[in-house]
């Protein structure tokens, strides 16, 4: 169990942790469009090089990559209103922005609906050794009947189908990372002797939806295991999350919400057995901060007049499988058809526009700001003013940032937002650890050795 003095500085005060998204040229649906920014930015690997030095820097606990495996727009408006987040794959990215950081954790998307075991295993447990222990796997399931034609299906599979393979998924790719003692390798010239066969087990799993052998090629991870994110909210989403996530990436828009949400699916991981401090919740937050109201004010409207609302509702119809395009933009929307897939995003957005009484045009506003996310506007005190309130009413561990445009917005996050943070005494100075569970006061789990040795391992070592 982690050590909730873990998540202390010297001083004894909890601190919250952040994560930096990065996304494309920025999380708001018109960055690209911004004359401050270089649209083509995220096709040199120098743009993502800079973004993960100045984040270490300011000591952000980790990198944070989205990805899907498919060009989501079924339509030329929604293809060409929404640029490329990335163009390749993010743990191949990460493995080359482990070469240029010493201490921020990297964290990349991998699905388990379309990615197997053994391979999740064996990259992320590559990618942990290369960056001495900083590794993260966000898992997701995948989502949009476009991913799974990329894979010779011809729809998604249904929700709680996902969720059944990604609960098993997960326990082999820990199976697999634990498939070696942290002492197994002695590679001892003088004796000969490579390993210990005593600290080397098959995992021979035989489930309903995988057949895996093992043991892994790699050797144990740096961190035991790389630190497991997750960011589905659904009630399939939470069930797993409370099992086997160590961080939360969710969407909130309200304190009381999400301070419902983060407790609750604390009291699920409490009663499975672990400790509310080994599950940690970051919503997802916005930032438009300057010094003064006006100012953060005129930096979100001069987004929002680059919102091509045509673009956005066939945008929304190919990621939500909601279409508006034929709805009077005046008028509320009608419910989404809550399809088998991204369920709990579906949920968000109809409940916000009923909550707050939003026209399909005012929604559309609001999804282009940050698809669902938090959204804080104001001068620097009034932004961790709102941070501070999450964090002590017990709605957030610490958040994950999504700067609107990149890299303005995240220079104004370090510029304005942090020098308040620590002025507060809310965020670190320096990094507490090496590692990424270091930094986040995770503790590193336990492979679980002595174990009895098949008669396969006995063959395999001998």
């Amino acid at each position: 169990m982690a050590d909730h003095t873990a998540h202390r500085h010297a001083g004894g005060k909890r601190q919250m942790k952040l994560g930096a998204f990065l996304f494309g040229v920025g999380h708001h649906a018109a960055a690209w469009r911004h004359p401050d920014v270089d649209p083509r930015a995220p096709f040199r690997f120098e743009y993502w090089r800079d973004l993960a030095k100045k984040a270490e820097a300011a000591k952000f606990d980790a990198v944070f990559l989205a990805d899907n495996v498919a060009l989501f727009g079924a339509t030329p408006e929604a293809i060409s209103y929404t640029a490329p987040v990335y163009t390749g794959e993010p743990l191949t990215l990460l493995s080359a922005l482990a070469t240029h950081t010493s201490h921020i954790g990297l964290i990349a998307t991998v699905s388990t609906t379309y990615l197997q075991p053994y391979h999740v295993a064996r990259k992320f447990a590559a990618l942990d050794q290369l960056s001495g222990g900083r590794a993260g796997w966000n898992l997701v399931t995948s989502g949009s009947d476009a991913e799974a034609a990329n894979f010779g299906l011809d729809h998604q599979l249904a929700h709680a189908a996902r969720y059944a393979i990604a609960a098993e998924h997960v326990a082999v790719v820990k199976q697999l990372w634990d498939s070696f003692a942290d002492d197994a390798i002695q590679a001892d010239q003088a004796s000969g002797r490579y390993y210990d066969p005593a600290r080397l087990r098959r995992v021979d799993h035989a489930g309903d939806h995988f057949r895996v052998a093992g043991p892994l090629q790699t050797g144990r991870p740096p961190q035991g295991h790389p630190v497991i994110v997750q960011a589905g909210s659904s009630d399939d989403g939470q069930a797993l999350a409370a099992a086997t996530a160590e961080v939360v990436f969710t969407a909130q828009q309200s304190r009381a919400a999400a301070r419902a949400f983060a407790q609750g699916l604390k009291d699920k991981a409490q009663a499975l057995g672990r400790s509310r401090d080994s599950l940690l919740v970051m919503p997802g937050v916005s930032i438009y901060v300057a010094p003064t109201r006006a100012e953060a004010e005129a930096k979100l409207a001069r987004l929002q007049a680059f919102v091509d609302v045509a673009g956005a509702l066939a945008s929304i119809r190919t990621f939500l499988d909601w279409d508006l395009t034929t709805v009077d933009l005046d008028a509320p929307p009608p419910p989404p058809p809550f399809t088998q897939g991204w369920q709990s995003r579906q949920k968000l957005f109809y409940d916000l526009a009923l909550e707050q009484g939003l026209s399909v045009r005012q929604l559309v506003s609001r999804m282009s700001a940050a698809r669902g996310h938090l959204v804080l506007v104001g001068t620097p005190a009034e932004v961790v003013d709102e941070l501070q309130a999450w964090f002590e009413d017990g709605a957030a561990d610490g958040f994950n940032i999504l700067a609107p445009i990149f890299p303005a917005g995240l220079d104004d996050v370090i510029a304005l937002v942090l020098p308040e943070l620590r002025r507060r005494g809310l965020f670190r100075e320096e990094y507490e650890g090496a590692t990424l569970r270091e930094n986040l006061g995770l503790a590193r789990p336990d492979a679980d050795f002595p174990a009895p040795l098949s008669p396969q391992t006995k063959e395999l070592v001998a």
